[in-house]
C-alpha cells in the first residue's frame, strides 16, 4: 500500500510541476518547479503558508507598534500594555496586524487569542513544527477596531501550550500593528464594545444615538474533545465514539433580552492536527486556520430597543452542543456607528419571525454504518430608526441549511464525511434616498475519509471549501459584487504507533484561493509534495 501511495504522490508532483511549462515563469518559480521531492517526509519541510492574499496597504505615512512579544510554554497569558502610535494622527485609513511565529521540535496544534482593551482582535491556531523548526506569519486588517486603538489599553494574549520531555515546542510570537494615516474608504465604527465589560459577561449598553449595530462572535469548537469535530458527532442509537443528543447540526445564535436576534452557520474549522493526520497540514493549512474569522450579526433592527440608555442582556450560544459539553468559545465584540447629528435615535423592532429548527439524522446500520443529516433554520428581523436623515428601516433575513452523510466501519477504521453548510443572508436598508440591499451567500464544504489498513497505514483524503458571493444593489441596480472560492485538497499517509522516523509518511496538498468581482481579481495556487513546495502560481 505504501509503495502505491508514494508512486501516486510522485506522479502528482510531476503533473503539478508540468503546469508551469509554457507559462513564462520567473527563474525563482522555475527553482520551485524543479525542487527535489524526497520519497517521504524528513525532519524538515517548507515553512507554512497560505494562498490567501496579503492585506493591501495604502500609500501613506505609517507608524508601527509592537503589541505583544512572548514565548508560550504553558497556559499562562501574556499581559502587557498598548499606547497609541505617535505621528499618524488618531484616525487611520488602515490598521494592519501582523503575527510572526516560530517553533521547533514536537508540538500539537494550539489555539490562541489576542485581546486589546478586552476586545478580541485575533483568534488563531498554530502549525505543527518540524524537528528542525518552522516560521510562519499571519496578517489581518483590523481597521474596524480603530476606536479601541485610540487610547492606552491592556493587552492579553494566550496560545495555550504544554512543554515537557515529549512535547518540546515552545511557541515564540511577535505581534505588531501598523497604522496608515488618513481616512478609511468605508467609515469605521465609532465605538467598539465588548460584553466582557459587564460583571456577568452578557450585558450591553450602547450609545443612545446608535444608527448601526453589528455583533461579531469568534465561535470555534476546540479543546481536543468531540466538539472539535462536531460535524462528525452522531445521536443514539448509532454506535460511534463522538455522541451528541441531536447529531451534528450546529447553529450559532445571538439573543437580545432573550429574543432571537440572529442566526449563523459555524465555519467547520480544521486545525493543523485535524483528521488524525498532521502530514496534511505541515505546509498548507485548511482555510481560516491561521485567521479565524468571526460570524457577524446585523443587530440594527434592535437598535431602537438598545438605544434606551439601559443595559440589555446579549447572549451567544451554540445550538446542538450536548448539555455540559465544553469545547466552544464565543467571545463577542459589538461595533457601533453613531448618528453625529442626534443625541438620541429612537425606533422600534417591527418584525421578528422565525421558523422551527429543522434537524433530522437518519441512522442506517450495516457493514458500513451511515448517518444522513438534514438541518436548517430561517429568521427575519426588521426595525426602524428615526435618524437625522429620516426614518430608516433595516430588514435582515438569514437562511441556514446543512446536509451531511457520515459513514464509518466497525472500529472506525474507515471514517468519512460529505457535508455542505449554507448561510444565505440579505440585509435591506430603506429610507429617504436610500434603497440598499446586500445579499451574501456563504457555502462551506467538507468531503473526505480516513482509512486505517491492516498494515497500520493510516491514509486521509480530504477536500475543504470556503465560498461566498456578495452582491450589493442600490435602487435595484447592482453597484458592487464579489466571489470567493478558497479550496484545499490533501492526501497523506503514514504508519501509526511507531516512532517518528519509522512512519514513512508521504503526502501532497494544494490550495487555490480565488477572489474576483467589481474591485478586481486575485487568483493564487499552492501545491506541496512531502513538504516541498512544488507550485506557487498566480493567474491574475
Amino acid at each position: 500500500m505504501r509503495r502505491r501511495i508514494v508512486m501516486s504522490m510522485l506522479a502528482g508532483a510531476t503533473l503539478l510541476a508540468g503546469t508551469f511549462f509554457g507559462t513564462g515563469v520567473t527563474a525563482a518559480q522555475a527553482a520551485v518547479r524543479t525542487a527535489d521531492v524526497p520519497a517521504e517526509f524528513g525532519t524538515d519541510w517548507h515553512d507554512p503558508m497560505t494562498a490567501a492574499p496579503p492585506v493591501e496597504r495604502p500609500h501613506a505615512n505609517s507608524c508601527r507598534v509592537t503589541l505583544a512579544e512572548a514565548q508560550f510554554r504553558d497556559f499562562t497569558p501574556y499581559r502587557g500594555s498598548y499606547a497609541p502610535p505617535r505621528g499618524c494622527g488618531d484616525h487611520w485609513s488602515k490598521v494592519v496586524l501582523r503575527l510572526d511565529g516560530k517553533v521547533k521540535g514536537r508540538q500539537y496544534d494550539r489555539l490562541g487569542y489576542l485581546h486589546v482593551g478586552g476586545v478580541e482582535i485575533l483568534r488563531t491556531s498554530t502549525p505543527e513544527p518540524s524537528p528542525d523548526g518552522i516560521e510562519w506569519h499571519v496578517e489581518k486588517d483590523v481597521t474596524r477596531y480603530g476606536d479601541t486603538f485610540r487610547a492606552p489599553q491592556d493587552v492579553e494574549m494566550l496560545i495555550g501550550n504544554v512543554v515537557d520531555d515529549t512535547y518540546t515546542g515552545v511557541i515564540d510570537v511577535k505581534v505588531t500593528l501598523t497604522f496608515y494615516a488618513g481616512r478609511p474608504d468605508t467609515p469605521a465604527p465609532d465605538r467598539v464594545l465588548t460584553l466582557a465589560d459587564s460583571p456577568d459577561g452578557t450585558t450591553l449598553t450602547t450609545p443612545r444615538n446608535s444608527e448601526r449595530i453589528v455583533a461579531e462572535a469568534y465561535a470555534t469548537g476546540s479543546g481536543g474533545g468531540c466538539e472539535e469535530f462536531w460535524y462528525l458527532t452522531v445521536a443514539d442509537p448509532a454506535s460511534y465514539s463522538c455522541k451528541a443528543d441531536h447529531g451534528p447540526y450546529r447553529e450559532v445564535q445571538i439573543k437580545v433580552d432573550g429574543q432571537l436576534a440572529g442566526i449563523a452557520a459555524p465555519f467547520p474549522n480544521v486545525w493543523t492536527g485535524g483528521w488524525s493526520n498532521p502530514f496534511l497540514w505541515y505546509v498548507v493549512p485548511g482555510p481560516r486556520a491561521f485567521d479565524v474569522r468571526p460570524v457577524e450579526y446585523d443587530l440594527t433592527p434592535f437598535a431602537g430597543l438598545l438605544n434606551d440608555g439601559r443595559p440589555h442582556r446579549v447572549e451567544v450560544s451554540v445550538v446542538g452542543v450536548p448539555a455540559g459539553q465544553s469545547g466552544w468559545s464565543v467571545p463577542v465584540n459589538v461595533l457601533v456607528w453613531q448618528d453625529a447629528h442626534r443625541t438620541h435615535v429612537s425606533g422600534a423592532l417591527t418584525a421578528d419571525r422565525t421558523t422551527a429548527i429543522a434537524n433530522s439524522s437518519t441512522y442506517t446500520p450495516g457493514s458500513e454504518n451511515r448517518v444522513d443529516t438534514e438541518g436548517g433554520h430561517r429568521l427575519t428581523v426588521s426595525g426602524y430608526l428615526n435618524t437625522s436623515h429620516g426614518r430608516v428601516t433595516t430588514t435582515v433575513t438569514r437562511t441556514l441549511a446543512n446536509t451531511s452523510a457520515h459513514r464509518w466501519t466497525e472500529g472506525e477504521n474507515t471514517d468519512g464525511l460529505d457535508a455542505t453548510w449554507s448561510d444565505d443572508e440579505t440585509v435591506g436598508v430603506h429610507g429617504p434616498g436610500i434603497a440598499r440591499t446586500t445579499h451574501t451567500d456563504r457555502t462551506y464544504t467538507m468531503n473526505g475519509a480516513t482509512t486505517l489498513g491492516g498494515d497500520d497505514r493510516l491514509r486521509t483524503v480530504l477536500t475543504l471549501g470556503d465560498r461566498a458571493t456578495v452582491v450589493e444593489r442600490q435602487g435595484g441596480r447592482r453597484t458592487a459584487w464579489s466571489r470567493l472560492d478558497d479550496t484545499y485538497s490533501g492526501d497523506a499517509a503514514y504508519t501509526v504507533n511507531v516512532p517518528r522516523d519509522q512512519r514513512h509518511a508521504v503526502g501532497m496538498s494544494s490550495e487555490r484561493y480565488r477572489r474576483f468581482g467589481s474591485d478586481g481579481c486575485y487568483d493564487r495556487s499552492l501545491a506541496t509534495v512531502q513538504g516541498v513546495l512544488t507550485e506557487d502560481r498566480s493567474r491574475c
